[in-house]
């Protein structure tokens, strides 16, 4: 597996990608620059719009990011091509606007009035949706109003976005077949896309969607379309980072003449000068081949010299426990380790069904909250999928609301609770302390809170997008721990994929990072039937 240096990555995406979170007043302020300081310039020409019918940019360009993968349209070198976005990527990404480098970007109007359809609300759609508009307004403000010769996507102050934005200011709906109902909106896209493709043959034109089936109508049709890949962090997610490495056999005889070991508040470290230091990332879980006994966590990669630390051993073997608990295998006890640190204030765990995920989390976080007392309270979320992602329609609590989707914590809190000792009675009483300290939240109400001292789990992470992700991590402020559970091969919203997952993208961004680690977990505990189903089927 080819391995990066990750913080030269992060760095390079934070110089060129706009902010996010972007208000109205900010908006409005860029909006008044622009035009302040486009005063005394000519406004684009006839001769540039004639240009956009011809097929041409007045900006020479240069090729796009996304030029030459398969099934896009091919454009002579330089020659920036013309998108036209489905809803979908708008209320996916508010920003995808800038995404396009020197490339043009088309609205047509089915796509303005879904969005204003699903403007009102508090889900991340509806809040999308508003920032669209928002930002809309404010380019059109910027260009003094007028749109019929295109509107410079860079007025904003986002220099990256070179081209254009271009709107549907006269019908350019062609016919399509007739088993296609043009009352749904879909359809009446792919009519409008037809039509910019007759209006100007010169041009690349090229749909981009999030909704497979749309891409799948539009290349029946002979339209070029392509999924949204700006937020895509990997294409192959074999590739994905594990968060652990295998060393061979005689590792320790290799390092033997620069090795070096010693003892630091009850942990035993080992350093050495490594022939290849960037094969060790900060926070990777390492072991060696053939040895059951060493397990240990990279501390600090400084040069050449690698510093090991020796993991607590939480198997069986050992009487080290947390919450009553043992670790099965080898990764569940690197789980374990990761989750019990201090020092690692966001953790990320992937892993089939029953690899011990949950039990293993909830296990570390009572231990933590009620007998170390290191933080005040558990908070557990997770994405509520399968109605949407509003559950307000819903009677009772937010705790009762959420209860439908928390199978999974009563079902690992039954696990804790039968391994305590103290009888019935004690065992009740272990079980109303546990409760006390546990909230369950929706993410619905995430927004604007911050979370001291708390130790927070994000169930099914997998079935978030990259923004949400974002909008749950910030909310942690001093003494907080965030852990994220997911498995990226059961991924349940429709326009996320492996490699655009929330999950596969905090993996990637937070890979290297000192107070960070990962895990991937690939042997299933939970019973023989379910790692043979698991398997099998």
């Amino acid at each position: 597996m080819k391995r990066t240096q990750p913080q030269t990555a992060v760095e390079a995406e934070k110089k060129s990608r706009p902010t996010e979170e972007t208000s109205s007043k900010t908006l409005s302020a860029q909006a008044s620059k622009a035009k302040a300081k486009a005063k005394g310039k000519p406004s684009r020409t006839q001769k540039d719009a004639a240009a956009f019918a011809g097929g041409r940019s007045s900006s020479p360009g240069v090729q796009g990011s996304l030029q030459g993968r398969k099934g896009r349209a091919r454009v002579a070198d330089g020659e920036p091509r013309l998108f036209v976005l489905d809803t979908n990527v708008l209320m996916h990404d508010p920003l995808s606007l800038f995404r396009f480098a020197e490339h043009d970007v088309f609205l047509p109007m089915t796509t303005l009035e879904e969005l204003d359809n699903h403007k009102k609300g508090l889900t991340d759609v509806a809040r999308n949706a508003r920032s669209v508009s928002r930002t809309l307004d404010a380019l059109i403000e910027a260009n003094d109003g007028k749109i019929d010769a295109g509107v410079p996507l860079a007025l904003l102050g986002n220099a990256e976005a070179k081209g254009r934005l271009w709107f549907e200011t006269k019908p350019l709906h062609e016919d399509l077949p007739g088993e296609l109902d043009l009352s749904k909106g879909d359809n009446r896209i792919l009519a409008t896309v037809e039509g910019v493709r007759k209006a100007f043959p010169e041009r690349a034109v090229v749909l981009v969607s999030k909704d497979i089936n749309m891409r799948i109508k539009a290349t029946t049709l002979g339209i070029p379309a392509e999924d949204y890949l700006s937020d895509k962090v990997l294409d192959d997610t074999d590739m994905l980072y594990s968060g652990k490495l295998m060393l061979e056999p005689g590792f320790w005889d290799k390092v033997s003449p620069t090795l070096r070991s010693w003892q630091d508040h009850g942990s035993t470290f080992y350093e050495f000068e490594a022939d290849d230091p960037s094969r060790f990332i900060v926070n990777e879980c390492i072991w060696i081949d053939g040895d059951e006994n060493f397990m240990g966590l990279v501390t600090q990669v400084q040069g050449n010299k690698v510093t090991f630390r020796l993991m607590k051993d939480y198997r069986a073997k050992s009487r080290t426990r947390v919450w009553g608990i043992h670790a099965r295998n080898r990764e569940q006890n690197m789980a374990i380790n990761l989750l019990m640190d201090p020092e690692i204030d966001f953790v990320t765990i992937l892993g089939q069904a029953g690899t011990g995920k949950t039990l293993m989390t909830l296990a570390a976080a009572l231990t933590q909250t009620i007998d170390e007392r290191r933080f005040s309270e558990i908070i557990m979320t997770r994405a509520t999928v399968s109605v949407g992602e509003d559950i307000g329609f819903l009677p009772g609590t937010e705790e009762e609301k959420m209860a439908p989707w928390m199978g999974a914590l009563e079902d690992n809190l039954e696990v804790l609770h039968s391994s305590d000792t103290g009888g019935e009675w004690g065992r009740q009483a272990t079980m109303d302390l546990i409760r006390s300290r546990i909230r369950v939240k929706s993410m619905s109400f995430m927004r604007g809170r911050t979370f001291l001292q708390k130790f927070v789990i994000i169930d099914e992470a997998q079935n978030l997008s990259p923004k949400q992700m974002k909008t749950l991590i910030t909310r942690a402020g001093p003494g907080t721990k965030i852990v994220c559970l997911g498995n990226i091969a059961q991924i349940d919203t429709p326009y996320l994929t492996e490699g655009s997952s929330g999950l596969t993208y905090v993996v990637e961004r937070f890979q290297g990072w000192q107070h960070a680690a990962t895990i991937t977990l690939t042997r299933g505990e939970r019973s023989r039937l379910a790692e043979f189903a698991a398997e099998a089927l």
